[in-house]
């Protein structure tokens, strides 16, 4: 195996820096969030997080073995370093990836504070100064987390279009113009709960829904809807023509993530955008989809795809494409704003996903006084690395039971 060890020891004053213990904590929001601590000899702590869900604080902890010592100013190498480590295991995708993106994310913050530059300066540039914000949201309970970390589904009452309806109101008077839900529902299992077909009954019902959500906020509020890769292609295919008339921002993962060409076959039959990404991992694995122009917006997840570098070069594949970006984010602060540096950075972002309607602690994750998002909008922040800090005492509050947080 080639050595990528740290052999660049001609540096500047003050960047001579080594990486001391990488560590991470559970916080139980309405996901589990992993967030992650870099720890260095410059007294300078980067933050960051990857993609929700288990094994990932155990491949964190395994990156010591390897990283400490390194220079955190170096990130795309330390990242490619950790690949390499681990691709004898699953190294190129999957959860060592998204182990990686966490711990990526912490060392631009943490390379920001040692330049005392923010993020998207190190990543090259600044296009916009606040980040526009799209609110996925639920009619009532639907789709909720349950104790275990898995999803179920709600009551019936909480899919009737009029819920719907009301919830899309709501959100709009707390000043977002652009919100999504989630479209698959218990009754998509009927009468066969495994083949991916939908009756007649179930698209008629959610056209049903899109109808009430347009009525409800008009035209003028971007709207989407999410099928969580549920379908066949025929069945994508008539759901995604029979909402052609309600003007969708987007109709996101309709089919199996897997398979470009079904994908691609979908886009040819329909007028509806649609969207997809988060569930691909690297530049690799997304390339297809632009190339194929499967996709009309790209949202691949910079927590679980391979960080921030990783994210923009994605972002500039789109761009060549024409096609825009717009990440998913199911993340705390923490990611959420690591996504906020990303958008600033590259010319085609589009709108930010918030996924934390009903944690009424998000904000409270974070040393501030300000709401992070106000109407609809998050402002680029202008200080060193994320421009954010953690507040201890709420990430201690939060931890997920039988953890046991941070040093």
């Amino acid at each position: 195996m080639r050595d990528f060890s740290n052999h660049a020891t001609d540096r500047p004053a003050g960047h001579d820096v080594a990486i001391t213990g990488i560590e991470s904590a559970v916080v139980d929001g309405n996901f589990e969030w992993n967030l992650v601590k870099v720890h260095t000899d410059a007294g300078v702590t980067g933050i960051g997080e990857a993609y929700r869900g288990g094994g990932v604080p155990e491949l964190i902890e395994y990156a010591n073995r390897f990283l400490v010592g390194e220079n955190p100013l170096d990130v795309e190498r330390l990242f490619r370093r950790i690949v390499q480590e681990t691709s004898g295991h699953g190294g190129t995708t999957g959860k060592v990836v998204t182990a990686a993106s966490g711990i990526e994310i912490a060392l631009w913050d943490a390379a920001g504070k040692i330049l005392d530059l923010p993020v998207y300066q190190l990543l090259g540039s600044r296009y916009r100064d606040r980040i526009r914000i799209y609110c996925d949201c639920h009619a009532g309970e639907a789709y909720a987390v349950d104790d275990g970390g898995f999803t179920e589904y709600a009551d019936a009452d909480a899919y009737t279009p009029e819920a719907y309806a009301a919830e899309a109101e709501r959100v709009v008077d707390m000043g977002f113009d652009a919100i999504k839900f989630d479209l698959d529902m218990e009754r998509d299992n009927e009468p066969d709960p495994y083949n991916g077909r939908l009756s007649n009954a179930a698209i008629d019902h959610k056209v049903s829904v899109a109808e009430a959500v347009r009525d409800a906020v008009g035209r003028e509020v971007d709207l989407a809807f999410d099928c969580h890769w549920d379908y066949t292609v025929e069945s994508a295919a008539r759901l995604a023509r029979k909402l052609e008339p309600y003007d969708l921002m987007w109709l996101e993962d309709v089919v199996p993530p897997e398979e470009t060409d079904a994908q691609r076959e979908v886009a040819r039959r329909t007028e509806t955008p649609l969207a997809t990404g988060e569930n691909r991992f690297r530049i690799h694995e997304l390339s297809d989809l632009l190339d194929e122009y499967a996709v009309d917006v790209i949202t691949p997840d910079p927590a679980t795809c391979g960080g921030l570098a990783e994210s923009k070069r994605i972002a500039e594949r789109a761009e060549e494409r024409y096609v825009p970006f717009s990440p998913h984010n199911v993340c705390s602060p923490v990611g959420t704003m690591a996504c906020v540096h990303l958008c600033a950075a590259v010319p085609n972002a589009d709108v930010l996903e918030y996924h934390a309607l009903e944690v009424d602690w998000w904000d409270d994750l974070l040393a501030r006084e300000e709401p992070l998002i106000e109407d609809g909008y998050i402002d680029v922040p202008t200080e060193p690395g994320l421009g954010i800090e953690l507040d201890e005492s709420v990430v201690e509050d939060h931890l997920l039971p039988g953890t046991d947080g941070f040093d």
